[in-house]
């Protein structure tokens, strides 16, 4: 009789850590809305390094989270939804951007409010977009442009002080 209610214990907290578990990951993939929040979109040329579920974030302090990413087949863009907290109204003149949190860490999404007085409704668009920046791109440009920067000389430039 001991073992059986010793088992049914122990079934019952593995079962209701499983529970929790399942709880935590939809939350961390952004699969269960927040009750106190409300959905905007943005339409970005690229969306490298986020995901469903990535922050958003407003002087570095989570506000939100990426809800929703699809390619917009007329654009060509990535138009994202993101859910933000009720306390926060952003004007209609906010940024959106792309950050990293450096080399080897990954991408958010952050927000730079503007200065306007009337705010932006749930279900609105921030217009003001700047897709993510791909270190890989920079880092070709910065060596590729470097020769040509660095005054490369012509086959037909002679460096020799002594040629004539």
């Amino acid at each position: 009789m001991a073992y059986e209610r010793a088992e049914i214990l122990t079934g019952a907290a593995v079962l209701a850590v499983a529970i929790g578990f399942v709880v935590y990951a939809a939350q961390g993939a952004g699969l269960v809305r927040e009750p106190d929040s409300y959905p905007l979109t943005a339409s970005f040329r690229s969306v490298e390094g986020v995901r469903i579920g990535s922050d958003v974030r407003l002087a570095g302090v989570k506000v939100g989270t990426i809800t929703d990413l699809r390619l917009n087949p007329e654009t060509f863009f990535a138009d994202a939804t993101i859910t933000i907290r009720k306390d926060i109204l952003l004007p209609v003149d906010s940024t959106i951007l792309i950050s990293s949190e450096g080399l080897l860490g990954g991408n958010f999404v952050e927000l730079l409010p503007g200065g306007a007085l009337e705010t932006l409704e749930p279900g609105d668009e921030i217009e003001d977009t700047q897709g993510a920046v791909s270190v890989i791109s920079l880092l070709l440009k910065f060596v590729g442009g470097g020769a040509e920067a660095g005054g490369a000389a012509t086959p037909d430039e002679s460096t020799d002080p002594a040629a004539p």
